[in-house]
């Protein structure tokens, strides 16, 4: 078997991984869902002593989310892992991409954006890396690659488009497709994000697809009090929730517990994110996570 461009064959798995992509070879059947729920206390006093000197781009709760998946899926290696046409792959690099509403009304342009990590990142790092898609993708007329190669189909008359794109579906699914073609596709990231507390919704859940190669996504809810329960007792403080749809069949439900409560200690505890997204955690923190 080959390697794909954007990643490597994995060959030496055991008997059950081997063997489920066979039994359940579609993603869209083998969605698991999590939510969890973050108190930002300590997150908000973070984004204030980030913003203390008023920068031209503000720190935001968004940010230290996107980054807070990014390090959890570069210290989380099965997080990086696919299935796609009955193999199983490990990506090159941990990415995240997610939709971009140009302008909020009815009619109001949609573009994709996606952020190529670095293993040395911090949030500084996505901080300066949404800001420069942000200010390119709110541009008026801009239209992202992905966008601009399906509007040309779109044009076309249906006998012309319906072979070739049911061409490009099974060269999808082969792997076979161009690198040019995919590389900013949001469905071949590591991690699809969707910030619905930005348009005033809940958080919910996104559904895989069959299409790509994204074994997770993550849905932000809108924020306020919540809340949180400790030793019988109940306070309301800031609060996000976060719904997760995760394929499971790259890794066990232990594993996703793992990841997701590592994520929530990020988050929680936010100078974590200033270090690199590949630094391992210290066993003090790791006793943390035990805990939660």
């Amino acid at each position: 078997m080959k390697d794909r461009f954007d990643a490597t064959y994995l060959k030496d798995l055991d008997s059950m991984h081997y063997i489920m992509p066979f039994m359940f070879p579609d993603r869209c059947d083998n969605q698991a869902y999590f939510t969890f729920q973050i108190d930002l206390t300590n997150l908000e006093k973070y984004l204030k002593k980030k913003n203390k000197d008023n920068p031209d781009y503000r720190y935001n709760m968004y940010q230290c989310i996107v980054t807070a998946v990014l390090k959890t899926i570069s210290l989380r290696s099965k997080l990086s892992m696919f299935i796609h046409d009955k193999k199983m792959y490990k990506r090159n690099e941990v990415s995240a991409a997610f939709t971009v509403k140009q302008e909020f009304k009815d009619d109001g342009g949609e573009v994709l954006a996606f952020i190529h990590s670095k293993p040395e990142w911090n949030i500084d790092d996505v901080h300066d890396e949404l800001r420069r898609q942000l200010l390119k993708l709110k541009s008026k007329g801009y239209v992202d690659e992905t966008t601009g190669f399906m509007d040309k189909f779109n044009k076309l008359p249906k006998f012309i488009s319906s072979p070739i794109l049911e061409l490009f579906c099974w060269l999808e699914k082969k792997s076979m497709l161009p690198k040019a073609l995919i590389e900013t596709d949001p469905y071949h990231s590591s991690v699809v994000l969707a910030n619905l507390g930005s348009i005033g919704l809940p958080e919910g859940y996104h559904h895989l697809t069959n299409w790509g190669t994204t074994s997770m996504f993550v849905v932000v809810g809108q924020s306020g009090r919540m809340p949180f329960y400790k030793d019988d007792k109940v306070e309301f403080r800031d609060g996000v929730k976060l719904g997760f749809t995760i394929d499971e069949r790259i890794a066990d439900g232990y594993y996703f517990s793992k990841s997701i409560k590592i994520m929530q200690l990020l988050l929680e505890e936010p100078e974590l994110l200033e270090r690199p997204l590949n630094e391992k955690l210290s066993d003090e923190l790791w006793q943390k996570i035990n805990m939660k």
